[in-house]
């Protein structure tokens, strides 16, 4: 089994001393690197057009130099330990540091120019996915380019000639290189700094992994049966809350590099799909849902007034997406009583715990799991287990949270009255139909009263 330390002295082994293509090491921008795997403050501009900064879930956006008016950036491909949720790390491929990379944050009209240096152990290219561009930058390994070859670095250079919201990610390898966690997110600002202006801007990439329990690295050759589904290589409840002002107007962008699509659920608010990775869509052709299917390698954004205060969930609608590694072979075993044979097993492992009688959550109780692995359905809240995992994050929305301010508010404080409750009292008597609509076959309608739960 690979640890986090043989993984990433074997990696340095192969991949040897980085060897900078065409242009000196003096030249370079800093590559600057990311260990903190929680959502940083958004990165506002000191030099260059200005722009409203986005947010990354649990990520961080990329600085630059500007250098004779070109905006310079450096990403380096390597490979990284993600902290999948607190109790679990896998060893991933991304780059500067983290999976997903940086967001790259640039301005309509803006030149860019990229330096990537690859220390991965095998080639490697990026693909600027829905970039209008030079042919040759779009960095396709074998038809754009050649691919680039461990220990070097090469530099791509283009005009972000449209606003709007975009990912990068490899062209090279991809079975492999995707699913070990290589991508990022590219946002580019309009000039105009008040168009489709919101509050809160909050990006991310969705991914999908398969870890097996009690291990460390993703098996590359899955096409369907991943046990990890995550929002910016994280998984409830590692992944942070949106924390808003009520009444601000707040954009979600996201982007799909899974190998399926995603019906994302927002409670509590309408939105309205706002833009593609196409382009943004015009308001007169707009319409307002509470879900939106994403399918894969596509990018989408939302928009809403968050104007209802409460910790609102925002989650993929697939069950199966909301929960962490979980076995797929497992029967349905609700209804059969599994007392004895509980027993019996117990006899020979003492840890065994029946599962599945009354269904499938665990009711509080714990169970032994493999080192290095998250329980399927977990995160504490204020009533108790959220019996979550997976795609699963919330939107905070409170009345005195400042602008500007993306810290945690804490759980909601429902005022008097407004939750929900047990009812003790005498159930109300049923309404018998009026005669003259009894049914002509003289059917009669008997009421069953519901009966204490059994234990």
């Amino acid at each position: 089994m690979l640890t986090r330390r043989n993984f990433l002295t074997g990696a340095a082994t192969m991949v040897g001393a980085g060897v900078v293509s065409r242009v000196g090491a003096a030249s370079l921008p800093d590559a600057v690197m990311m260990d903190n795997a929680a959502t940083q403050a958004p990165l506002s501009p000191s030099n260059g057009r200005p722009y409203h900064p986005v947010v990354t879930l649990n990520g961080w956006s990329l600085p630059w130099r500007m250098n004779n008016g070109v905006k310079e950036f450096h990403l380096v491909a390597e490979p990284v330990v993600r902290e999948i949720a607190p109790g679990m790390k896998a060893n991933l491929w991304g780059y500067n540091g983290q999976s997903p990379g940086p967001t790259i944050e640039v301005v309509e009209g803006d030149r860019v120019r990229i330096f990537v240096t690859n220390k991965l152990p095998e080639a490697h290219s990026i693909h600027w996915h829905g970039q209008r561009l030079p042919n040759g930058m779009d960095g396709v390994m074998g038809l754009t380019q050649p691919g680039i070859p461990p220990g070097k670095t090469f530099v791509y250079e283009f005009v972000a000639a449209r606003p709007g919201t975009f990912m990068y990610h490899p062209h090279s390898d991809e079975m492999v290189q995707m699913a070990m966690g290589l991508m990022g997110f590219w946002v580019t600002h309009p000039k105009n700094l008040d168009f489709m202006r919101v509050d809160r801007d909050f990006v991310f990439l969705l991914g999908n992994y398969d870890i097996e329990p009690g291990s460390y690295t993703p098996k590359v050759n899955t096409m369907l049966d991943f046990n990890l589904w995550t929002i910016n290589s994280r998984v409830f409840p590692g992944i942070d809350s949106m924390n808003v002002r009520q009444g601000d107007r707040v954009r979600i962008r996201m982007g799909n590099l899974t190998m399926t699509n995603h019906p994302f659920h927002l409670h509590g608010h309408e939105f309205f799909i706002t833009g593609t990775d196409g382009g943004w869509i015009r308001p007169e052709a707009r319409f307002p849902e509470v879900t939106m299917d994403i399918g894969v390698g596509q990018m989408r954004a939302l928009e809403f007034i968050a104007d209802a205060p409460g910790d609102w969930p925002f989650h993929c609608h697939k069950s199966h997406h909301t929960m962490n590694a979980m076995g797929h072979q497992v029967p349905t075993m609700i209804g059969v009583d599994q007392r004895d044979i509980a027993q019996r097993i117990n006899r020979l492992v003492p840890d065994y715990m029946a599962m599945g009688e009354r269904g499938g959550a665990m009711d509080g109780m714990e169970m032994p799991l493999p080192d290095n692995t998250l329980p399927m359905m977990t995160g504490a809240g204020p009533f108790g287990n959220i019996e979550m995992g997976g795609m699963f994050t919330t939107v905070k929305v409170r009345r005195d949270q400042k602008p500007g301010d993306y810290s945690d508010p804490g759980w909601y404080r429902h005022p008097k009255g407004t939750v929900a409750y047990e009812w003790a009292g005498d159930m109300p008597a049923a309404s018998s139909a009026p005669q003259a609509d009894a049914s002509p076959s003289g059917a009669e309608l008997h009421v069953r009263k519901p009966q204490g739960h059994r234990h």
